[in-house]
């Protein structure tokens, strides 16, 4: 089957994303110091709806407040925040998307401005950030553990309820869950540390979690191709990871950067500068696979498609500057008729 830009895919569950165009997760800051929903918010994911993808990402959500990591960032902690939530499903639904919503702790990559609490990490290990050395955070115990687990399940069924279709969890980027995964910021010597295997027992307990308690929501995890990073998680660690992560039941596979942060790896250019990883990742599951990096036009989406190295393309950047536009100039099949 040659695939392109337009053809839609459909989820175990039939649920089913009109084309392969994914806008990820980005950050607004258009929450109130509370991580409550506001206008601006609704604003934003209307404008983003414009853009026609078959699957929008709400930006990352912390799932407690220990976990926050921007002065104005999305929440998900409380259920009096379902009414607010529920209008960026309705928003982007009425645009023709699925709807996802990316859920995250921030470990040890914030500070106590932010958390107002110490630091919960995988070990005592200080996250490399770049321009900045976060403290050192305080080794989670196996009580903080059961919570930690619980914080994710509680905020994937309040998606559920506010009426979107995907749970993202967000495992890349240096954030709590991506500590867990990297050698370079979890030590433990008990059975969450050491071997790789060991290292993605808990982030497995939370897709087995949210499967039980929210059979109907589908699952995609954030996933660093690699940390990027010296002595850090290597493309082979995240094949065995993805199976792992596709015997657990996980739906989609969303493919980044890692414990280094967002930004475009040294020696990586031009579109897709990503998209290498992710089709090395591709070649280890069954599972639909999302690739990003500086992604721009449709014609770069047809031929990652054709390739096989994905089955998404995540356009960041791009469709944030216009999401009209781009929708009009990359996605209309025929531009000028959709001019008139």
């Amino acid at each position: 089957m040659n695939l392109n830009r337009w053809t839609p895919y459909k989820f175990s569950n039939s649920k089913t994303a009109k084309n392969r165009v994914v806008v990820p997760a980005m950050a607004s800051q258009t929450a109130n110091e509370h991580g409550f929903v506001t206008d601006k918010t609704i604003e934003h994911y209307s404008r983003l709806g414009e853009s026609q993808a078959g699957i929008i990402f709400v930006e990352y959500s912390y799932v407690h407040a220990s976990g926050k990591s921007e002065s104005h960032q999305l929440g998900v902690y409380a259920d009096q925040q379902l009414s607010g939530l529920s209008k960026i499903a309705q928003t982007l639904h009425h645009g023709g998307a699925l709807a996802g919503f990316q859920i995250v702790h921030a470990g040890g990559k914030t500070d106590r401005k932010m958390t107002g609490q110490s630091l919960l990490g995988a070990s005592a290990v200080s996250v490399p950030v770049k321009d900045w050395t976060p403290e050192v955070p305080t080794e989670m115990s196996i009580e903080d553990i059961g919570a930690y687990i619980q914080w994710y399940v509680e905020a994937a069924k309040r998606a559920y309820a506010a009426g979107f279709d995907l749970v993202e969890l967000h495992a890349a980027h240096g954030y709590g869950l991506n500590q867990w995964l990297s050698p370079i910021t979890n030590h433990r010597r008990d059975e969450f540390g050491g071997s790789l295997e060991n290292r993605l027992k808990l982030l497995v307990k939370i897709i087995h979690s949210i499967k039980t308690s929210v059979p109907g929501i589908l699952i995609s995890v954030r996933i660093p191709g690699q940390d990027h990073f010296p002595g850090g998680l290597s493309l082979q660690d995240m094949q065995r990871a993805v199976m792992t992560f596709e015997q657990a039941g996980v739906d989609l596979i969303n493919v980044s950067s890692g414990i280094g942060g967002w930004r475009r790896p040294e020696g990586r250019s031009g579109e897709g500068y990503l998209v290498k990883d992710a089709a090395v990742i591709k070649q280890a599951t069954s599972l639909p696979v999302i690739g990003v990096g500086g992604i721009v036009s449709g014609i770069a989406i047809d031929q990652m498609l054709l390739e096989e190295k994905l089955d998404f393309a995540a356009v960041g950047r791009a469709i944030l500057e216009d999401p009209k536009d781009w929708s009009l100039k990359q996605l209309s099949p025929n531009r000028w008729e959709a001019a008139v």
